[in-house]
């Protein structure tokens, strides 16, 4: 079978209206950037969107907000995007925030095929409202359920042609628990290789899991910054 696609406006063609997708990443580090990209080229709307967190205003998951693209998001964080907070307050857009453990954990229940799971975190929260609780040991426990898409955007270091992937220091993040947990795990990488380059000790995602492959032409690697104090004057 032929994964590689040549563009990600090859791979975002195939995704419709209304469809669920995760976008790997964790802040700026690790994000599909030219497959969200193309996404909003392309306009594709009503999206739920998976995410860490809701990108920045005009990069990532943020330029999808900005375009009026995405209907829902289920995050972790979305503390840096104010296009986000906006849409929120006039009712534009639905939210759902889950800890972070558990948003990992429900991907890769997903991924697994497992029903579930019990965890004591949002005990007592609003986290809580409408779950399931059980006693074990005596400690309150949550059910968790698995959480799944229909497609899957990652970003790796490097990929071979039958899908195979490597990802880089902290850019692995997210990345690999959601390639096991879509339907269709479109992967682009920085360098496509071909089959026997990479180390198989070095696979972190195996190419079962990848249905796309694509090589971005060129990333930003935009890096965090926070200012703590004013600088004082020369």
């Amino acid at each position: 079978m032929n994964k590689v696609l040549s563009t990600a406006e090859e791979a975002v063609a195939r995704i419709p209206d209304g469809a669920s997708i995760m976008i790997g990443g964790f802040g700026l580090c690790g994000i599909p950037e030219h497959l969200v990209g193309a996404l909003h080229a392309r306009g594709t709307r009503r999206l739920t969107i998976i995410s860490n967190n809701a990108g920045i205003d005009g990069f990532g998951v943020g330029l999808l907000l900005a375009a009026g693209q995405i209907a829902k998001v289920i995050a972790t964080y979305v503390g840096e995007n104010a296009e986000f907070e906006r849409q929120m307050a006039r009712g534009a857009l639905e939210a759902e925030l889950v800890p972070q453990g558990t948003f990992c954990e429900r991907i890769r229940a997903a991924g697994a095929g497992i029903g579930g799971f019990y965890t004591p975190t949002g005990v007592g929260t609003l986290v809580a409202e409408g779950k399931e609780t059980r006693v074990i040991d005596g400690r309150p426990y949550l059910l968790e359920l698995p959480l799944g898409a229909d497609f899957a955007f990652v970003k790796a270091f490097r990929g071979d042609r039958l899908g195979n992937l490597v990802y880089r220091k902290t850019a692995r993040n997210f990345n690999p628990i959601m390639a096991t947990a879509a339907d269709v795990t479109i992967a682009e990488v920085e360098q496509l290789v071909d089959p026997g380059e990479i180390d198989p000790d070095a696979v972190v995602t195996p190419g079962i899991y990848v249905t796309h492959i694509l090589q971005g032409p060129a990333y930003e690697k935009r890096i965090e910054k926070r200012t703590t104090r004013r600088e004082s004057a020369a």
